[in-house]
């Protein structure tokens, strides 16, 4: 299952105590000649609260990094 369905799955928002979220990915620029040439090399996963809209910005580099995804997300979220 992929990262971005889990966080769907998983969210609970800190904000309302909703459950569940739209989640998707997008990329940024960075600063100096990256932000010039108009390279977006940052990439993150934005998961949105489907009552309220309060967004949290999440680095995939590191959800993929680990082992078990569900036993981070579980640790976020409770």
């Amino acid at each position: 299952m992929k990262i971005e369905d889990q966080l769907a799955q998983r969210f609970v928002c800190p904000k309302c105590q909703s459950a569940g979220a739209a989640v998707k990915r997008f990329a940024a620029t960075g600063t100096g000649l990256s932000r010039m040439f108009d390279i977006e090399h940052n990439v993150f996963i934005a998961a949105s609260c489907l009552n309220c809209g309060y967004t949290e910005v999440y680095n995939p580099e590191i959800l993929e990094g680990k082992d078990d995804v569900g036993a981070v997300l579980d640790l976020i979220f409770g």
